[in-house]
């Protein structure tokens, strides 16, 4: 823990380097990412139960797409600024996989991602269970599995797949077959998932049968 802190803050001590960097802008805006995803999901909500609702289908949106745009800036800022933190490495892919999973609950409830596209949906779910699963089981013995560009890849294609199917009836009355188009989108996120869920359990399959000491 110590050398951790040390890394993060080399001129000050280990507590004062923790307080500072929790604080830093790309923690806030990751911080800003979770509570975008209640108010997401309200919106999502109430969308269908008021009368003439379809409008906070757009509000939806456009908290969305601010949370999926700080998910680059917080990193980015972070390494540029060398305000790389403890709690900003933890909660960053936790913000990620609560503003996905969220938005699919919501959107599979309201019927915009039914039928066999359901399928998608739960294998996205699913993935993100056991990688988030295998990702702490290696921790404990200190194995990290670093992040793909196919899994970065995989991840943008989740944010646009949902974002499209966000805009529901709403979207359909300004572009019909959006929703079809978002679907589509959403397929294919299901298959870099599995794939890439693919890479990270081999990557730590050999750590998952060998015998305890």
């Amino acid at each position: 823990m110590a050398e951790a802190a040390t890394r993060s803050s080399p001129s000050s001590a280990p507590g004062q380097g923790r307080r500072s960097h929790a604080l830093s802008l790309p923690n806030l805006l990751t911080y800003a990412r979770c509570v975008a995803v209640p108010l997401v999901a309200a919106c999502l909500f109430w969308s269908d139960i008021l009368a003439g609702g379809l409008w906070l289908r757009w509000v939806a949106l456009a908290l969305y797409v601010a949370a999926a745009i700080t998910d680059f800036f917080d990193g980015y800022l972070a390494r540029v600024w060398s305000q790389q933190s403890a709690i900003g490495r933890m909660l960053d892919p936790i913000a990620d996989k609560l503003l996905v999973s969220t938005c699919l609950l919501m959107l599979a409830s309201d019927g915009t991602i039914r039928g066999w596209s359901l399928w998608a949906a739960i294998v996205i779910l699913c993935r993100e269970i056991l990688v988030s699963g295998l990702r702490e089981f290696l921790a404990e013995l200190r194995v990290s599995v670093p992040v793909s560009r196919l899994a970065k890849w995989k991840t943008t294609m989740q944010l646009v797949a949902v974002g499209v199917l966000i805009t529901g009836q709403a979207g359909e009355a300004v572009l019909p077959g959006v929703n079809l188009i978002g679907l589509i989108l959403l397929w294919i996120s299901a298959v870099l998932t599995l794939y890439t869920g693919y890479d990270y359990f081999s990557a730590g399959a050999r750590h998952l049968v060998e015998d305890e000491p």
